[in-house]
């Protein structure tokens, strides 16, 4: 790769640095010296960026600055309206990208060496090059009150923080291209460290949902993950579709941010929002190539509007919709372990070590009691009689790291020969999201059989459980424990296990 004198050059309208007040800086002034000292920290020297600051409405473009853009290695562009219409600014996008394309080219391992910093939002992109067009933008703008707000200190701390954020984000990207752009591109042992590393599809989602995205996406990135998708997707539906296809065949984990608005909805007749969409693919992707997911859905997230409320709806409960996917319902800080976890097992898989964990290694028919905590006690007398019958049981884990326990109990569901829930103190909210929970076993089991499933009522007494009874649900059965434990209530479930015999 060729070398360059000067790593970064600021591309902005003269109108869009003029003071909010008169007598402060500007908001380019201000932004070009808060990312050279984030960009320097990271670079472990002094950023070399540069800009022309001495710009008037009227200048005739010059070719002093148009004959330094092939010594710059990272051009970042400041779109606003008056970027966009301006000749000058838009000759100085395309001129970047004819040097860029002399010396090394506009990308480099798939990414741009032009970053877009959206100060406002604009209508279109269209006086761009095709070059700059698909990069993604980093937003300085949030919206408050329905309407678009730019992050500036002058609006209060909130947004000063926000501020921080963004030009974090993008000096920490700025620095990993440069030093890209600083090593041979061939084979050598860091890109194969880097290409060792899962690559991640991290869904497009609402405008609720973008600040997390972008924690979500730093974080990933500083550990070393592809993030798809790594360019603006296409708003036409037919073609919206094709590229998330194509980028989810690349990856082997997608992220879902649900929130409470419906999102962006494709050009197309499907009508269907963006977030929608991606999760369709990925459903698919997960049933035919194994594709992990994880889905996030804090808890007591609804919509007014009717079609996320359904969608929301539909990820509690429809198993089809939730497919091969972690339905996770706590903080950003449980999502991350989630996240963490599951690339953890993706890239170091232990598949025999955890069969040991719950499986008998004799053979022996292994049943998973499925209990509430509060109900770990009143099982005793039901798994201290299974074992008597010559079984092994299996309870849940209820304590220790987040991400630990759900993939304990999940390799419980993935290796048991047969479930028994056992519904006790657990209220109806309870029951439902265990039976949405076994409704995903078949993706955890490989084909393997199970032999029986039942739902063992324990007190106390309720109009559900009493109705769970009375409706005899030959593909839902159920052991009535209701006054108490005894064997013969078991004896149904007894004749199930043993015609299919003690061992395997």
């Amino acid at each position: 790769m060729p070398t360059f004198n000067k790593d970064l050059f600021i591309s902005y309208a003269h109108i869009d640095n003029q003071p909010l007040t008169p007598g402060d800086k500007g908001w380019i002034t201000r932004f070009h010296a808060s990312l050279e000292a984030l960009l320097s920290m990271k670079l472990g020297q002094t950023a070399r960026i540069w800009r022309d600051d001495h710009l008037q409405t009227n200048d005739v473009f010059a070719d002093e600055i148009v004959d330094q853009f092939a010594q710059t290695a990272v051009l970042v562009s400041v779109l606003t309206p008056r970027y966009l219409n301006s000749e000058w600014c838009t000759r100085e996008v395309a001129e970047f990208c004819k040097r860029a394309e002399q010396r090394g080219g506009v990308t480099v391992e798939n990414k741009s060496r032009i970053f877009k910093v959206l100060k406002t939002p604009v209508d279109t992109q269209e006086s761009l090059p095709s070059a700059m067009k698909g990069a993604l933008g980093i937003e300085f703008y949030t919206t408050k009150d329905e309407v678009p707000l730019e992050l500036d200190a002058a609006f209060g701390e909130e947004y000063a923080q926000a501020y921080n954020l963004k030009v974090n984000k993008l000096a920490y990207e700025v620095a990993q291209l440069l030093k890209k752009l600083a090593t041979d591109t061939g084979d050598n042992a860091q890109d194969a460290q880097v290409s060792a590393k899962a690559t991640v599809y991290l869904a497009e989602c609402s405008y609720d949902r973008k600040e997390i995205r972008e924690i979500l996406e730093g974080d990933l990135q500083c550990h070393g993950y592809t993030v798809l998708p790594d360019r603006q997707l296409p708003r036409d539906e037919a073609d919206y579709i094709a590229a998330v296809q194509s980028l989810l065949e690349r990856c082997t984990l997608s992220i879902h941010l649900i929130g409470d608005n419906y999102g962006a909805v494709p050009d197309g007749p499907r009508q269907k929002s963006v977030g929608v969409l991606q999760n369709e693919f990925a459903v698919e992707r997960s049933k035919s190539d194994a594709l992990q997911r994880v889905i996030w859905l804090p808890e007591g997230t609804t919509s007014e509007q009717a079609q996320q409320q359904a969608f929301i709806k539909a990820l509690h409960d429809d198993a089809d919709v939730q497919f091969g996917a972690d339905l996770i319902i706590g903080d950003v800080e449980t999502l991350k372990t989630s996240i963490h976890a599951t690339l953890k097992k993706l890239e170091k898989p232990e598949p025999k070590q955890l069969e040991a964990q719950t499986a008998s290694g004799d053979g022996t028919k292994l049943i998973y009691l499925i209990c509430s905590e509060k109900d770990r006690k009143a099982t005793v007398p039901v798994r201290k009689f299974l074992r008597e019958q010559g079984f092994e049981v299996a309870t849940p884990v209820f304590q220790g790291d987040a991400s630990v326990v759900r993939e304990a109990n999940r390799q419980s569901m993935s290796h048991c020969d047969a479930v028994m829930l056992f519904y006790g103190t657990g209220d109806e909210g309870w029951k439902h999201t265990q039976d949405n929970e076994l409704k995903k076993m078949p993706g955890y089991r490989d084909e393997k059989p199970l032999l029986a499933s039942y739902t063992y009522l324990a007190e106390p007494k309720t109009a559900d459980k009493e109705d769970l009874i009375e409706m005899e649900d030959m593909k839902k059965p159920t052991i009535d424990g209701l006054e108490g434990f005894s064997p013969v209530a078991m004896a149904e479930f007894m004749q199930v296990m043993n015609a299919a015999g003690k061992t395997s």
